[in-house]
């Protein structure tokens, strides 16, 4: 759906259309679910996520400004939900930990399919500092903009770009030179 589609369904469902809200859900839940694993690398806390996040999208509907593009504000609001879930957990003290031989559900970007196979850079996405693989899945997998980016995770669209550049660097130099043809 076109982000024209999706500011028109959005104003429609400010003004109580369900059927506007069900074509949004259907057309951001893939994207956004994909995000929230990346994030939490666990699909049934993604799931859980997911849920908060439309669920806070529709107590923040009123909030959404047509004709404004819907995807920064979803992002936004689903960064948002689960900062606030990472919270609550380090307060009840509970730190979960990726076991050595677990390989986490991260996507891996276009960009970088080039410099091994898809389990070396996944793995090689976990070290990464979460900012800057944040920015690099939002621009390379999801297809925000810079700008957009930038909204998602509160700074600037140079920042969005630096922080998404700098995280190719640091994949590129964890997975080491490409190996050469014969």
């Amino acid at each position: 759906m076109s982000d024209d589609e999706l500011a028109t369904r959005m104003a429609a469902y400010q003004g109580g259309d369900m059927a506007a809200f069900e074509a949004l859900y259907a057309a951001l839940a893939p994207p956004l679910g994909r995000y929230l694993r990346a994030l939490t690398r666990d699909r049934a806390r993604a799931e859980d996520l997911l849920q908060e996040t439309f669920l806070q999208l529709h107590r923040a509907r009123r909030t959404y400004l047509p004709p404004r593009p819907v995807k920064p504000w979803a992002y936004a609001i689903a960064r948002n939900v689960f900062l606030m879930a990472r919270r609550a957990a380090t307060r009840r003290g509970r730190h979960e930990t990726l076991a050595d031989d677990e390989l986490p559900e991260l996507p891996v970007p276009p960009e970088a399919e080039s410099l091994g196979d898809r389990d070396a850079v996944r793995r090689a996405l976990v070290h990464v500092p979460e900012d800057r693989r944040e920015a690099l899945v939002l621009h390379h997998v999801h297809g925000l903009s810079f700008r957009e980016v930038g909204a998602v995770q509160g700074v600037s669209e140079g920042a969005a770009k630096l922080r998404a550049h700098r995280g190719m660097i640091e994949l590129r130099a964890r997975l080491g030179p490409p190996a050469e043809d014969p």
